[in-house]
Protein backbone atom coordinates (compact mmCIF):
# COMPACT_ATOMS: atom_id res chain seq x y z
CA UNK A 1 0.00 0.00 0.00
CA UNK A 2 1.40 3.33 -0.98
CA UNK A 3 0.93 6.25 1.12
CA UNK A 4 1.01 9.68 -0.49
CA UNK A 5 1.91 12.97 1.76
CA UNK A 6 -0.82 16.02 1.81
CA UNK A 7 1.38 18.79 0.14
CA UNK A 8 -2.32 20.21 -1.47
CA UNK A 9 -2.41 23.02 0.84
CA UNK A 10 -0.52 25.98 1.46
CA UNK A 11 0.80 26.95 5.19
CA UNK A 12 -1.67 29.41 6.40
CA UNK A 13 -1.10 32.76 7.33
CA UNK A 14 -2.82 35.25 9.09
CA UNK A 15 -4.12 37.14 6.05
CA UNK A 16 -7.31 38.22 4.57
CA UNK A 17 -8.59 35.93 2.15
CA UNK A 18 -8.09 36.05 -1.38
CA UNK A 19 -11.84 35.44 -3.34
CA UNK A 20 -9.54 36.04 -6.64
CA UNK A 21 -8.85 32.08 -7.45
CA UNK A 22 -11.80 30.43 -5.76
CA UNK A 23 -14.42 28.09 -6.74
CA UNK A 24 -17.81 28.42 -6.80
CA UNK A 25 -18.24 26.61 -3.60
CA UNK A 26 -15.24 29.08 -2.28
CA UNK A 27 -17.08 32.06 -2.75
CA UNK A 28 -20.63 30.69 -1.72
CA UNK A 29 -18.54 29.90 1.69
CA UNK A 30 -17.07 34.08 1.74
CA UNK A 31 -20.59 35.15 1.34
CA UNK A 32 -22.18 33.28 4.16
CA UNK A 33 -19.11 34.05 6.64
CA UNK A 34 -18.96 37.74 5.40
CA UNK A 35 -22.84 37.75 7.21
CA UNK A 36 -24.80 37.34 3.77
CA UNK A 37 -28.26 35.99 3.96
CA UNK A 38 -28.37 32.39 2.97
CA UNK A 39 -31.45 33.39 0.40
CA UNK A 40 -28.85 35.90 -0.77
CA UNK A 41 -25.68 34.51 -0.37
CA UNK A 42 -25.52 32.12 -4.10
CA UNK A 43 -26.85 35.53 -5.93
CA UNK A 44 -23.48 37.60 -4.24
CA UNK A 45 -21.32 34.78 -4.91
CA UNK A 46 -22.70 34.53 -8.47
CA UNK A 47 -22.30 38.33 -9.07
CA UNK A 48 -18.92 38.12 -7.25
CA UNK A 49 -17.83 35.48 -9.65
CA UNK A 50 -18.70 37.54 -12.70
CA UNK A 51 -16.65 40.46 -11.87
CA UNK A 52 -13.81 38.05 -10.72
CA UNK A 53 -13.59 35.82 -13.58
CA UNK A 54 -15.59 37.60 -16.57
CA UNK A 55 -14.28 41.39 -15.48
CA UNK A 56 -10.86 40.41 -13.77
CA UNK A 57 -11.72 43.45 -11.09
CA UNK A 58 -9.19 43.58 -8.73
CA UNK A 59 -10.91 46.10 -6.89
CA UNK A 60 -14.73 45.16 -4.87
CA UNK A 61 -15.50 49.06 -5.58
CA UNK A 62 -15.77 48.55 -9.35
CA UNK A 63 -18.71 45.45 -8.74
CA UNK A 64 -21.08 48.13 -9.74
CA UNK A 65 -24.37 45.92 -9.27
CA UNK A 66 -23.58 45.03 -5.86
CA UNK A 67 -24.80 47.12 -3.01
CA UNK A 68 -22.10 49.58 -1.46
CA UNK A 69 -22.47 48.52 1.45
CA UNK A 70 -21.80 44.87 1.19
CA UNK A 71 -19.09 46.17 -1.30
CA UNK A 72 -17.75 47.84 1.75
CA UNK A 73 -18.62 44.61 3.65
CA UNK A 74 -16.44 42.55 1.78
CA UNK A 75 -13.49 44.63 1.41
CA UNK A 76 -13.29 44.53 5.01
CA UNK A 77 -12.88 40.87 5.22
CA UNK A 78 -11.48 39.43 1.88
CA UNK A 79 -9.19 40.90 -1.04
CA UNK A 80 -8.76 40.22 -4.80
CA UNK A 81 -5.27 39.94 -5.86
CA UNK A 82 -2.82 38.61 -8.28
CA UNK A 83 0.05 36.03 -7.11
CA UNK A 84 3.37 38.32 -6.49
CA UNK A 85 5.23 38.67 -9.83
CA UNK A 86 9.12 38.72 -8.66
CA UNK A 87 10.34 38.41 -12.40
CA UNK A 88 9.06 38.49 -16.38
CA UNK A 89 11.04 37.76 -18.84
CA UNK A 90 10.05 38.23 -22.61
CA UNK A 91 11.67 35.77 -25.31
CA UNK A 92 13.19 37.20 -28.78
CA UNK A 93 10.28 34.82 -30.08
CA UNK A 94 7.46 36.81 -28.32
CA UNK A 95 7.19 33.93 -25.37
CA UNK A 96 6.54 34.86 -22.12
CA UNK A 97 8.07 33.73 -18.49
CA UNK A 98 6.62 35.03 -15.23
CA UNK A 99 8.46 33.76 -12.02
CA UNK A 100 5.69 33.54 -9.67
CA UNK A 101 5.28 33.77 -6.20
CA UNK A 102 2.60 32.38 -3.85
CA UNK A 103 4.50 32.77 -0.49
CA UNK A 104 7.72 32.99 1.29
CA UNK A 105 10.37 30.83 -0.17
CA UNK A 106 7.50 29.52 -2.40
CA UNK A 107 8.14 30.97 -6.44
CA UNK A 108 6.84 28.94 -9.46
CA UNK A 109 7.56 29.44 -12.86
CA UNK A 110 4.11 29.83 -16.01
CA UNK A 111 4.36 30.23 -19.64
CA UNK A 112 2.57 32.01 -22.56
CA UNK A 113 3.55 30.87 -25.85
CA UNK A 114 1.67 32.74 -28.44
CA UNK A 115 0.81 30.87 -31.76
CA UNK A 116 0.03 27.81 -29.88
CA UNK A 117 -3.70 25.88 -30.48
CA UNK A 118 -6.18 28.17 -31.92
CA UNK A 119 -4.35 31.57 -31.04
CA UNK A 120 -1.80 31.37 -27.60
CA UNK A 121 -1.00 28.93 -24.83
CA UNK A 122 -0.63 29.43 -21.39
CA UNK A 123 1.52 26.57 -19.40
CA UNK A 124 0.97 26.85 -16.17
CA UNK A 125 2.59 24.46 -13.08
CA UNK A 126 0.52 22.22 -10.65
CA UNK A 127 3.54 22.18 -7.94
CA UNK A 128 6.69 24.04 -6.96
CA UNK A 129 9.61 21.77 -8.03
CA UNK A 130 9.10 18.22 -8.66
CA UNK A 131 9.68 14.72 -7.33
CA UNK A 132 10.01 12.54 -10.39
CA UNK A 133 13.26 13.32 -11.32
CA UNK A 134 13.07 12.91 -14.83
CA UNK A 135 17.42 13.25 -15.92
CA UNK A 136 16.28 15.50 -19.28
CA UNK A 137 14.10 17.74 -17.13
CA UNK A 138 15.61 20.79 -15.46
CA UNK A 139 12.70 20.97 -13.04
CA UNK A 140 13.23 17.74 -12.22
CA UNK A 141 17.08 18.62 -10.36
CA UNK A 142 14.43 20.89 -7.89
CA UNK A 143 13.22 19.00 -4.90
CA UNK A 144 9.58 19.74 -4.33
CA UNK A 145 8.86 22.03 -2.09
CA UNK A 146 4.70 21.94 -2.04
CA UNK A 147 1.86 21.29 -4.01
CA UNK A 148 -0.21 24.56 -5.34
CA UNK A 149 -3.68 25.01 -4.19
CA UNK A 150 -6.44 25.49 -6.89
CA UNK A 151 -6.27 29.32 -6.41
CA UNK A 152 -3.12 29.50 -6.92
CA UNK A 153 -3.11 27.53 -10.18
CA UNK A 154 -6.24 30.27 -11.35
CA UNK A 155 -4.04 33.01 -10.40
CA UNK A 156 -1.28 31.70 -12.72
CA UNK A 157 -4.24 32.50 -15.70
CA UNK A 158 -5.04 35.48 -14.62
CA UNK A 159 -2.19 36.75 -14.64
CA UNK A 160 -1.04 36.56 -17.86
CA UNK A 161 -5.06 37.28 -18.62
CA UNK A 162 -4.09 40.88 -17.07
CA UNK A 163 -0.50 41.02 -19.27
CA UNK A 164 -2.34 40.21 -22.51
CA UNK A 165 -5.37 43.14 -21.66
CA UNK A 166 -7.88 40.16 -22.01
CA UNK A 167 -10.35 40.94 -19.66
CA UNK A 168 -13.41 41.08 -20.07
CA UNK A 169 -13.48 37.86 -21.48
CA UNK A 170 -14.25 37.32 -24.84
CA UNK A 171 -14.22 34.63 -27.80
CA UNK A 172 -13.21 36.70 -29.87
CA UNK A 173 -9.80 37.88 -30.72
CA UNK A 174 -7.98 35.98 -27.85
CA UNK A 175 -4.64 35.45 -27.01
CA UNK A 176 -5.01 33.14 -24.66
CA UNK A 177 -6.96 30.15 -26.21
CA UNK A 178 -5.22 26.91 -24.58
CA UNK A 179 -4.06 26.15 -21.19
CA UNK A 180 -1.40 23.17 -21.14
CA UNK A 181 -0.64 21.61 -17.26
CA UNK A 182 3.32 21.22 -18.76
CA UNK A 183 5.11 23.42 -16.15
CA UNK A 184 6.52 22.73 -12.83
CA UNK A 185 5.37 19.81 -10.88
CA UNK A 186 3.54 16.20 -11.77
CA UNK A 187 0.00 17.69 -11.94
CA UNK A 188 -1.69 13.84 -11.10
CA UNK A 189 0.27 14.22 -7.52
CA UNK A 190 -2.23 17.21 -7.18
CA UNK A 191 -5.13 15.86 -8.69
CA UNK A 192 -7.66 17.59 -6.57
CA UNK A 193 -6.31 21.41 -6.59
CA UNK A 194 -6.13 20.32 -10.58
CA UNK A 195 -9.42 19.52 -11.49
CA UNK A 196 -11.03 22.30 -8.98
CA UNK A 197 -8.76 24.48 -11.03
CA UNK A 198 -9.96 23.30 -14.46
CA UNK A 199 -13.26 23.52 -12.75
CA UNK A 200 -13.06 27.32 -12.47
CA UNK A 201 -10.94 27.62 -15.64
CA UNK A 202 -13.53 26.35 -17.92
CA UNK A 203 -16.62 27.63 -16.44
CA UNK A 204 -18.57 29.36 -19.16
CA UNK A 205 -19.81 32.40 -16.82
CA UNK A 206 -15.80 33.07 -16.34
CA UNK A 207 -12.47 32.64 -17.86
CA UNK A 208 -14.42 30.47 -20.01
CA UNK A 209 -11.73 28.26 -21.68
CA UNK A 210 -13.09 24.86 -22.80
CA UNK A 211 -12.28 21.36 -21.42
CA UNK A 212 -11.18 20.53 -24.85
CA UNK A 213 -8.38 23.17 -24.83
CA UNK A 214 -7.64 22.50 -21.46
CA UNK A 215 -4.73 19.64 -21.67
CA UNK A 216 -3.09 17.65 -18.07
CA UNK A 217 0.34 16.19 -19.34
CA UNK A 218 1.54 13.57 -17.00
CA UNK A 219 4.59 11.60 -16.61
CA UNK A 220 2.42 8.01 -15.93
CA UNK A 221 0.85 7.99 -12.54
CA UNK A 222 -1.08 5.39 -14.58
CA UNK A 223 -3.82 4.41 -11.48
CA UNK A 224 -4.26 8.66 -11.62
CA UNK A 225 -5.19 8.14 -15.61
CA UNK A 226 -8.38 7.22 -15.85
CA UNK A 227 -9.62 9.20 -12.70
CA UNK A 228 -8.45 12.81 -14.38
CA UNK A 229 -10.19 11.92 -17.36
CA UNK A 230 -13.51 11.02 -15.40
CA UNK A 231 -13.56 14.06 -12.95
CA UNK A 232 -12.07 17.00 -15.62
CA UNK A 233 -12.76 16.06 -19.46
CA UNK A 234 -9.66 17.48 -19.77
CA UNK A 235 -7.23 16.32 -22.80
CA UNK A 236 -4.26 13.85 -21.86
CA UNK A 237 -0.76 14.15 -22.60
CA UNK A 238 1.99 11.38 -21.67
CA UNK A 239 5.21 12.14 -21.07
CA UNK A 240 6.77 9.30 -23.02
CA UNK A 241 10.59 9.75 -24.55
CA UNK A 242 11.09 5.91 -24.53
CA UNK A 243 9.44 2.72 -26.02
CA UNK A 244 10.84 0.45 -23.72
CA UNK A 245 11.23 0.05 -20.51
CA UNK A 246 14.51 -0.15 -19.15
CA UNK A 247 15.55 3.11 -20.93
CA UNK A 248 12.38 4.78 -19.64
CA UNK A 249 13.14 3.74 -16.16
CA UNK A 250 16.21 5.84 -16.92
CA UNK A 251 14.83 9.06 -18.73
CA UNK A 252 11.46 8.72 -16.39
CA UNK A 253 12.39 7.03 -13.81
CA UNK A 254 8.44 6.90 -12.28
CA UNK A 255 8.50 3.90 -15.21
CA UNK A 256 10.09 1.71 -12.13
CA UNK A 257 6.78 1.99 -10.38
CA UNK A 258 4.24 2.16 -13.41
CA UNK A 259 5.70 0.58 -16.18
CA UNK A 260 4.46 1.02 -20.06
CA UNK A 261 2.66 -1.88 -19.74
CA UNK A 262 0.73 -0.78 -16.41
CA UNK A 263 0.54 3.10 -18.57
CA UNK A 264 -0.87 2.27 -21.54
CA UNK A 265 -3.58 0.28 -19.43
CA UNK A 266 -4.24 2.94 -17.99
CA UNK A 267 -4.23 5.31 -21.30
CA UNK A 268 -7.16 2.86 -22.82
CA UNK A 269 -9.02 3.22 -20.06
CA UNK A 270 -9.65 7.04 -20.50
CA UNK A 271 -12.60 8.11 -20.75
CA UNK A 272 -13.90 8.92 -24.07
CA UNK A 273 -10.95 8.40 -26.56
CA UNK A 274 -11.46 9.09 -30.57
CA UNK A 275 -10.10 10.17 -33.50
CA UNK A 276 -11.18 13.60 -32.04
CA UNK A 277 -9.96 13.38 -28.77
CA UNK A 278 -6.45 12.02 -28.85
CA UNK A 279 -3.77 11.01 -26.72
CA UNK A 280 -1.03 13.53 -27.21
CA UNK A 281 2.53 11.89 -26.61
CA UNK A 282 5.35 13.87 -26.12
CA UNK A 283 8.59 12.31 -27.34
CA UNK A 284 11.93 14.52 -26.32
CA UNK A 285 14.42 13.88 -29.27
CA UNK A 286 18.14 12.87 -27.39
CA UNK A 287 21.02 12.86 -29.46
CA UNK A 288 22.02 8.77 -29.44
CA UNK A 289 19.98 7.80 -26.65
CA UNK A 290 16.37 7.52 -28.77
CA UNK A 291 16.06 8.96 -31.74
CA UNK A 292 17.17 5.77 -33.91
CA UNK A 293 14.30 4.60 -36.60
CA UNK A 294 14.03 1.54 -35.25
CA UNK A 295 12.69 3.36 -31.98
CA UNK A 296 10.42 5.35 -34.25
CA UNK A 297 9.17 2.10 -35.32
CA UNK A 298 8.48 0.54 -31.97
CA UNK A 299 6.64 3.67 -31.12
CA UNK A 300 4.28 3.09 -33.94
CA UNK A 301 3.73 -0.57 -32.66
CA UNK A 302 3.41 0.82 -29.22
CA UNK A 303 0.58 3.17 -29.71
CA UNK A 304 -1.68 0.71 -31.87
CA UNK A 305 -4.92 0.91 -30.83
CA UNK A 306 -4.62 4.03 -29.22
CA UNK A 307 -6.07 7.33 -30.80
CA UNK A 308 -2.91 9.16 -30.42
CA UNK A 309 -0.59 12.38 -31.88
CA UNK A 310 2.88 12.51 -31.11
CA UNK A 311 5.13 15.80 -30.52
CA UNK A 312 8.25 15.39 -31.03
CA UNK A 313 10.13 17.95 -29.11
CA UNK A 314 13.89 18.76 -29.79
CA UNK A 315 15.81 18.70 -26.53
CA UNK A 316 16.25 21.82 -25.03
CA UNK A 317 19.68 22.75 -22.76
CA UNK A 318 20.13 23.70 -19.32
CA UNK A 319 23.17 24.15 -17.10
CA UNK A 320 24.60 21.18 -16.41
CA UNK A 321 22.51 18.61 -18.61
CA UNK A 322 24.66 15.43 -20.09
CA UNK A 323 21.99 15.17 -22.72
CA UNK A 324 22.39 16.58 -26.46
CA UNK A 325 19.47 17.60 -29.18
CA UNK A 326 19.23 15.05 -31.95
CA UNK A 327 20.40 16.54 -35.40
CA UNK A 328 17.76 17.94 -37.83
CA UNK A 329 17.75 15.40 -39.97
CA UNK A 330 17.78 12.65 -37.38
CA UNK A 331 14.22 13.98 -36.42
CA UNK A 332 12.72 14.69 -39.62
CA UNK A 333 13.52 10.59 -40.22
CA UNK A 334 12.00 9.88 -37.28
CA UNK A 335 8.92 11.35 -38.01
CA UNK A 336 8.65 10.46 -41.29
CA UNK A 337 8.37 6.81 -40.00
CA UNK A 338 5.41 8.33 -37.77
CA UNK A 339 3.66 10.30 -40.23
CA UNK A 340 3.63 6.96 -42.57
CA UNK A 341 2.16 5.07 -40.12
CA UNK A 342 -0.60 7.24 -39.80
CA UNK A 343 -0.05 9.09 -37.18
CA UNK A 344 0.52 13.09 -36.87
CA UNK A 345 3.60 13.89 -35.64
CA UNK A 346 4.63 17.84 -35.73
CA UNK A 347 8.10 18.80 -34.60
CA UNK A 348 7.61 21.18 -32.52
CA UNK A 349 9.41 24.90 -32.70
CA UNK A 350 11.28 25.80 -29.79
CA UNK A 351 9.88 28.75 -27.85
CA UNK A 352 11.57 30.80 -25.25
CA UNK A 353 15.23 29.05 -25.24
CA UNK A 354 17.05 32.14 -25.16
CA UNK A 355 14.68 32.84 -21.45
CA UNK A 356 15.04 29.19 -20.27
CA UNK A 357 11.02 29.04 -20.82
CA UNK A 358 10.98 25.74 -23.19
CA UNK A 359 9.92 22.54 -22.77
CA UNK A 360 11.99 21.05 -19.93
CA UNK A 361 13.50 24.55 -19.03
CA UNK A 362 11.75 25.41 -15.94
CA UNK A 363 13.21 25.76 -12.39
CA UNK A 364 12.86 28.37 -9.65
CA UNK A 365 15.19 28.98 -7.13
CA UNK A 366 13.10 27.94 -4.09
CA UNK A 367 14.14 25.30 -1.40
CA UNK A 368 12.34 23.41 0.49
CA UNK A 369 12.23 25.17 3.92
CA UNK A 370 12.17 23.81 7.29
CA UNK A 371 9.10 24.25 9.64
CA UNK A 372 11.05 26.73 12.02
CA UNK A 373 12.02 28.97 9.11
CA UNK A 374 8.83 28.87 7.28
CA UNK A 375 7.18 29.90 10.57
CA UNK A 376 10.13 32.68 10.81
CA UNK A 377 9.39 33.52 7.22
CA UNK A 378 5.66 34.38 7.93
CA UNK A 379 6.51 36.38 11.54
CA UNK A 380 8.61 38.61 8.96
CA UNK A 381 5.96 38.67 6.58
CA UNK A 382 2.79 39.71 8.81
CA UNK A 383 5.16 42.31 10.41
CA UNK A 384 6.23 43.67 7.63
CA UNK A 385 2.10 44.39 7.20
CA UNK A 386 1.70 46.21 10.64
Amino acid sequence: MSVELDLSRAPAVSAPLNLAGLSRAGLLQAMVNAGVEEKKARMRANQAWRWIYHYGVTDFGAMTDVAKEMRGQLASRYVLERPDIRDMQVSVDGTRKWLVGFGPGVEGESVFIPGVGKAGALCVSSQVGCTLNCTFCHTGTQKLVRNLTASEIVGQVMIARDALDEWPTSNEDRQLTNIVFMGMGEPLYNLDNVAEAIDTISDGEGISISRRRITVSTAGIAPKIPELGERTGAMLAISLHATRDDLRNELVPINKKYDLQQLFEAIRAYPDLSNAKRVTFEYVMLKGVNDTLAEARDLVRLLKGVPSKINLIPFNPWPGTQYECSDWDTIEAFAEVLNRAGYASPIRTPRGRDILAACGQLRSESVKQKASERLAARLAENASRE
